[in-house]
């Protein structure tokens, strides 16, 4: 009985300290964690975010998904691209006013974000928000993307972005909560 007794304390000890932890990290600001991912490697970043600031995660989907096929897909994604296409998106964030940070994920589709990204960012009033890019790639680097991703996000106050090859993004924790630091996100 005093196991019980001691186990269920500890229990409570360890949410509330979690809590209390999220809330210290994301100083006293709501943060949302908006991404768009077609193989997980951008989840995984967006997961660790979320689980370093205790913000709340979105998922950005198309309304018509890409193709499976992964050269089928970047047929599609060139083709929008060269057509400075706006993908309709399949469902909208619907309380975006109150959050004060706003993580947006994506892979490197050839050389900038790719573009449901831009449906994403257009869709919304940004002014007075922070808001910060995170990539992962596979081999292409960050190239146009950060540069993009500010142009298009210029009434919003933008911090420094962070990018990984997508094949580090499960193990990439240790880099997310530096690079969180960096951009003084948490403590």
């Amino acid at each position: 009985m005093k196991t019980m007794y001691f186990l269920i304390i500890a229990t409570v000890m360890a949410t509330f300290s979690m809590n209390v932890e999220a809330q210290k990290t994301s100083n006293g600001k709501k943060v949302l964690v908006a991404y768009f991912s077609r193989s997980g490697n951008t989840k995984a970043i967006a997961s660790h975010i979320k689980e370093l600031t205790g913000g709340d995660l979105f998922e950005i989907q198309t309304a018509k998904p890409y193709p499976a096929d992964y050269h089928a897909c970047t047929e599609v994604a060139k083709k929008e691209k060269n057509d400075n296409a706006r993908p309709e998106l399949k469902e909208k964030v619907k309380n975006i006013e109150e959050y004060d940070i706003i993580f947006i994920g994506f892979p490197n589709w050839w050389g900038t974000m790719p573009m449901p990204i831009l449906t994403f960012l257009e869709s919304y009033k940004l002014e007075g928000k922070i808001v910060i890019p995170f990539c992962t790639h596979g081999g292409g680097g960050e190239q146009s993307c950060f540069r993009d991703f500010v142009k298009n996000t210029s009434k919003a106050t933008n911090k420094k972005g962070f990018i990984t090859s997508g094949g580090a993004a499960s193990s990439a924790r240790p880099q997310v909560e530096k690079w969180l630091k960096e951009i003084d996100i948490i403590k």
